[in-house]
């Protein structure tokens, strides 16, 4: 598996994970403005922190590095105040990210278990 800088893992991350969340909100309502609340609630970095939390016992050890290692990334200054959660955040779309493009059983494994997590 060639690895990429965790940056660019955490960029495509946010992504899938945004669509991921996206295709379990339209099934809930149509109703843009419900949609708009349930899809930022589940896509916030203090959310993403605590799924981070809830994945941790099924990572292997070099999920474990991985999401040591985007934890460590420097903080845009703008990002500062909630320090911790963007770094937690950061680790999880690095995860998401890293999965999407090394490892599709393991996304979906990971998507499955957070599923069940969020009851959709």
């Amino acid at each position: 598996m060639e690895e990429m800088n965790l940056r660019n893992y955490a960029y495509i991350g946010d992504a899938v994970w945004e669509i991921f969340i996206r295709e379990k909100t339209v099934k809930l309502t149509n109703n843009s403005t419900k949609l708009h609340k349930i899809t930022t609630a589940n896509v916030k970095a203090s959310f993403q922190a605590e799924l981070l939390h809830h994945l941790e016992d099924i990572l292997t050890d070099k999920e474990k590095d991985i999401v040591r290692r985007a934890r460590n990334l420097p903080i845009p200054a703008g990002r500062r105040r909630i320090q911790t959660e963007y770094r937690l955040a950061t680790a999880f779309e690095c995860l998401i990210g890293l999965w999407f493009l090394h490892d599709k059983k393991r996304l979906d494994y990971a998507c499955n278990f957070v599923e069940n997590y969020l009851n959709f």
